[in-house]
Formats: structure tokens, sequence, C-alpha cells
């Protein structure tokens, strides 16, 4: 059976070898672009491959009328099955997606397979402390496969847009998440959110909320739980974040949880506030 929410890194050592396991390093930082690759070159997991945010599971060009997508917005799945060609990927691969913060990055790409129709991807729990903590090694030999020749499949998750979330605050049918920090949720993050606040009626989940101290998961049960608590119905989510990352994370949790069905906002906060006639509840905008 694939893996197809979490991975152990003893489970993953067993693998990690095996020329159809993809290990894909997603180590970011919103801040300094570079540090994930830097990170990547001086250590990683054996034949790892580096993805980065920025340029492998985003595609900055603005919409088809010139319009902001956010910071971090999808390529086309088109685009995106070439890059994983290029990764090595085939339709039988075992992806794995790994960072060094508990998953806040990885989790983007797992959701990004998963568009793309490959149900066979996890995220390594605990990330790369978790598989340094296991005793194995780590290796800064560049990471290549054959080309790979996975095609476009059916999407196993969902999408939605700023028109729906706007048609959303009238209908209120379905209950939006935003998976940023309390400070940056309520606008008082400047350095990341330059206009602060969220969407109105946004419920709040830290996407660290998922975690435990050891920066794994929390069981699935808990995950429930807590999830129950914020929506009735997995199906009516729509998870969000500043540009359409963490909030993938949200999503696996779900996932995790037995909780399938939610929908991604890809443009998120970033493309939210860059239209000045959409609502801006907590915060301010210049």
């Amino acid at each position: 059976m694939p893996y197809t929410t979490l991975i152990a890194a003893a489970d993953l050592a067993r693998h990690v070898l095996e020329p159809d396991w993809i290990v894909l390093d997603c180590r970011h930082d919103l801040v300094n672009p570079e540090a994930g690759r830097a990170a990547y070159d001086a250590g990683h997991i054996p034949n790892a491959q580096f993805a980065h945010l920025d340029t492998d599971l985003s595609d900055k060009t603005p919409g088809p009328h010139g319009e902001f997508r956010g910071r971090h917005p999808l390529p086309e799945r088109a685009a995106f099955i070439e890059t994983l060609r290029r990764w090595g990927i085939n339709h039988d691969s075992q992806v794995v997606a790994c960072d060094a913060q508990g998953g806040m990055f990885a989790a983007r790409l797992w959701w990004m397979l998963r568009w793309a129709g490959h149900e066979a991807v996890a995220v390594l729990d605990g990330g790369l402390p978790a598989w340094t903590a296991h005793g194995m090694w780590l290796s800064t030999e560049s990471g290549s496969k054959l080309r790979g020749n996975i095609e476009l499949r059916r999407s196993i998750v969902s999408t939605v847009s700023a028109g729906d979330v706007v048609a959303n605050l009238s209908s209120g049918k379905r209950t939006v998440i935003d998976a940023r920090a309390p400070d940056r949720y309520r606008g008082e993050n400047e350095t990341l959110d330059p206009v602060g606040g969220h969407i109105p009626g946004a419920k709040n989940r830290f996407f660290k909320d998922n975690l435990q101290a050891d920066g794994r998961f929390k069981p699935a049960e808990q995950l429930r739980q807590e999830f129950d608590a914020l929506i009735d119905a997995p199906e009516a989510g729509i998870m969000q974040c500043g540009s359409g990352v963490t909030a993938c994370h949200n999503l696996l949790a779900m996932e995790i949880a037995g909780l399938p069905g939610a929908a991604l906002y890809p443009g998120s906060w970033s493309e939210w506030c860059g239209d000045r006639s959409r609502p801006v509840a907590a915060g301010n905008r210049p």
C-alpha cells in the first residue's frame, strides 16, 4: 500500500535507496528564499532532489488579464507535470516530501501531487530533524533520476477562486480557515503582510497547532476533534493562508484525521488583499 499522508523516518530509511522512491527536499525561508537551497547543499537525505517553492512549486506570472494572483500562485498543471518528470516521477513512484519546518513547505508539494492526480505522496513526519534523530546520514551529493513518465490524471483535490470566496461572504455556506500565525491573522505582522487583517468571517487555525512538541503531527483522533470544533463538514471548508502554502498543512492534517474534502484557496490572503474592493476584517489597508 502506498503512503498517502505521512511516513515515519524509520520507514523511509528502509526504502530511500530504491529506484521507485522519490524524495524531494522542500526547505525554504519566506524571508530568505535562497536559504532552502543552501541548506540542501549542506546536507540532505540521500538521493533527495531539491524543490524550490518560488520556481518549482509556483508560477508568479500574472493572470490572463494582468491580475496579481498572490505571492505563490500555482503553475499550470501541464507545466507542473513537466517538473515532476524532471524529478523522475513515474505513475508508480512513491514520492516523499520533506522540510525542516514541521511540514510547512512539504505539505504544499504533497497537495500539488494530489492536484496532479498522484496519490502516492507523503510528508516525512518530523522532517529532517526526525531523520537525523533516527541516526540516519545526510548526503551532499545532488540526487538525480532518469526522466519520469508521469502524466496528468484527474485531480483528487479541489480549489476555489477569489470570486468563490467573495460569493461566500453573502451565502455563508462554507467556512474559511486561515493557517497563518495569530499575529498575521490579526494584522500585526507588516513584514509578511503589509496589508493587515483577514477575510471577514475566517477562523484562525495556525498550522503549527497540528503538531506535537517534537514536530510530528498530532494523532488522528486529536486532529479530528480539533477540526470538528471549527467546521461542521470538511467539504464545506476553504483553507487559506498568506499565499496558499501553509493552508496545505491544514489540508494534510484534515486528511490524516479522516476529514477529506476541503478546498484550497491558492491565492489566499496575498491575492485577496491586493484588490482594494475586497473587504478586510480586523486589520488595516493603506
